[in-house]
């Protein structure tokens, strides 16, 4: 390249020097600052919208900043997706649970054939529920309306009604990329064990999920499980058909809840209790609450100890341990591994005994008159004699609370007022013989 030498060669290279200098900050910080304010604009008018179908503010700029592909949505078209939903009959709640967990729902092109769609399907009572499962499915997989009618009319060729159609899709959407002869494998499996038809209808209906399980992999070996243990095909038959959650166990998960079982140290009224119906069933009730305890952050040993320790758990009711967990970690905020130390909690009263000892605890803490710590197994261990006595009899405003030693609550006593006369032993009557003898004895002592 030659260089100019005279002053005016020289100042035009200045000045396209200083032009391509110009050019290049208009394109590298002036484009970007004006399209990042765009960007911005975009993402208030969005965040905007969504506040207005009852999404929640602190959540929009997670879900804006993760999928990125909403800011480039029109508007417009973005909010007929959300009514579309809407015309659905999708409650608000499942709605914005459905646009966070699958955002691409809001596609307009894809819920404008969803919309035609969902009547194509033939299905009676459509549910919302079934609406959410098979738009997320769809989306997830990118199915068309035509797929998944294919997936519904196979379920109707093998005889199942709408009602039974309705709930798989509900529980297990994944049914429709399936083909009629892996469906038909797992009927054919369930009639082998004896089930008729009629039942195994209602099982579909219950656990529509038994058709993702494998069959070799996962179902037979799980029956020969229940074999080995000892329960013979007639039982496995009615406990399926009782329970078909059953079929969900995983391999030598029951194994694991009878071995438990037979290791309680507990008193014998409990025990029957908890075999009232039968070992298997015993058995599976332990799995549920095994499994409830791991959803809340317990690790599968822990539930298995807190069981163990406190058996009165198994005989309670499912939902009468939710309401004890829900307390414990909500209202009296503690964390759920403290079951682990006091496994206590889930065997006494919620009503009666936890409930009017936290409502004392939490006055005295209030008041400035603990100074320590009360730990859950503090609250849950003493005796009710004990409680009273440490908490309860200082505070004389805490005996409202506390309820049975309060002047307001008749104690009702164990035997009705008067009985203790009809125990009172008789005198003998005063004989001759004896009035002669008290005179003669005062006599002598004169």
């Amino acid at each position: 390249m030659a260089f100019p030498t005279t002053k005016i060669g020289i100042a035009r290279l200045r000045f396209s020097l200083i032009t391509k200098q110009s050019q290049t900050f208009s394109t590298i910080s002036i484009e970007p600052r004006f399209s990042h304010q765009s960007q911005y604009r975009k993402q208030i008018s969005i965040a905007n919208l969504l506040q207005r179908y009852g999404f929640p503010s602190s959540q929009l700029h997670n879900l804006l900043s993760k999928n990125w592909f909403l800011l480039q949505s029109d508007l417009t078209e973005m909010e007929k997706s959300l009514g579309i939903l809407l015309n659905f009959e999708i409650p608000q709640k499942e709605i914005i649970s459905l646009v966070f967990d699958c955002p691409g729902v809001l596609d307009y092109g894809f819920l404008k054939k969803w919309e035609v769609g969902i009547l194509q399907l033939g299905i009676s009572s459509v549910s919302p529920l079934m609406i959410r499962r098979v738009l997320e499915h769809s989306r997830k997989f990118e199915l068309d309306p035509c797929a998944v009618f294919k997936g519904v009319e196979v379920l109707r060729g093998l005889g199942f009604c709408d009602a039974t159609v309705r709930r798989v899709l509900e529980g297990f959407p994944g049914v429709v990329l399936m083909n009629e002869r892996e469906i038909r494998r797992r009927i054919e499996f369930l009639m082998g064990i004896s089930i008729p038809s009629e039942e195994i209808d209602w099982i579909l209906r219950s656990f529509p999920s038994v058709l993702g399980f494998g069959i070799e992999g996962r179902l037979k070996p799980l029956l020969f499980e229940f074999k080995d243990l000892g329960f013979d095909e007639n039982l496995i038959r009615s406990e399926v058909v009782r329970e078909p959650r059953i079929l969900g166990l995983e391999l030598g998960e029951l194994s694991r809840c009878l071995e438990l079982l037979r290791t309680l140290k507990c008193r014998e009224a409990i025990k029957e209790e908890i075999f009232s119906d039968g070992e298997f069933r015993a058995g599976f009730e332990v799995k549920l609450r095994v499994d409830y305890l791991c959803s809340k952050g317990l690790i599968r040993r822990e539930a298995f100890e807190v069981l163990w320790k406190e058996p009165r758990s198994i005989i309670y009711n499912i939902d009468d341990i939710e309401k004890k967990v829900e307390f414990l970690v909500n209202r009296m905020k503690f964390n759920i591994r403290c079951l682990v130390e006091a496994p206590e909690y889930l065997g006494v009263n919620l009503d009666k005994q936890i409930v009017p000892r936290f409502n004392v605890i939490e006055y005295l803490r209030s008041k400035g008159a603990l100074g320590f710590q009360v730990r859950l197994r503090d609250l849950i261990k003493p005796s009710r004699l004990k409680f009273y006595n440490l908490y309860v009899k200082p505070y004389p405003e805490c005996e409202k609370m506390y309820g049975r030693h309060s002047g307001d609550v008749v104690v009702k006593t164990r035997h009705p007022v008067g009985l203790w006369k009809l125990f009172k032993p008789q005198s003998p009557p005063d004989s001759k013989q004896d009035v002669e003898n008290m005179k003669l004895f005062v006599e002598s002592l004169v």
